[in-house]
């Protein structure tokens, strides 16, 4: 009998129309206001990048992005509320950050909600500043929720150079 030498180390890959069902019982269980079944799987339809990280045989996170005309745009980067709080939402961020740098973005920019502080430290913490803000952009308990706007410049020196992650891809 043998161990598995790596047993936490997690994988990253595209996400497959196979893994709609576990996406979306992530999106329900991370946000009172999530995306539908429908929203991811016209995403990968439309050709966004859609990465999942899984640990062993359990997708537990996944990010979606579109890269165009030098911008990319983080639009939706989710951890499972039970593999919270392990590093998962930075590595699949360093990735995001990487492929947009790999796809000749120099500029990421993403929106979040307010009422998300966690986030929004990660966030700061990678170099991302608050650059504005989508007044209703969310969904919310009493209506509508305003969106902060935040952006990093990619490549070049210093905290902001994008380091790309190794990547499995199964096809």
């Amino acid at each position: 009998m043998s161990a598995d030498p790596r047993p936490f180390d997690p994988e990253i890959r595209a996400l497959r129309p196979e893994d709609l069902d576990r996406i979306a019982e992530i999106e329900r269980s991370a946000y009172p206001f999530p995306w539908t079944r429908g929203i991811f799987a016209d995403c990968m339809r439309v050709g966004y990048d859609c990465w999942g990280l899984q640990v062993r045989d359990r997708l537990v996170a996944y990010a979606i992005q579109t890269n165009a005309a030098g911008e990319s745009h983080l639009l939706n980067l989710c951890v499972d509320p039970e593999w919270q709080r392990a590093g998962y939402g930075r590595i699949l961020l360093e990735h995001a950050i990487g492929n947009a740098t790999l796809n000749g973005c120099t500029s990421m920019f993403l929106e979040v909600r307010p009422s998300n502080p966690v986030a929004i430290r990660l966030y700061q913490k990678r170099g991302f500043t608050v650059v504005g803000e989508r007044k209703n952009y969310y969904r919310a308990e009493k209506g509508r929720e305003t969106a902060i706007v935040m952006r990093m410049k990619l490549g070049g020196a210093g905290p902001n150079l994008a380091r790309p992650v190794i990547v499995s891809d199964p096809f």
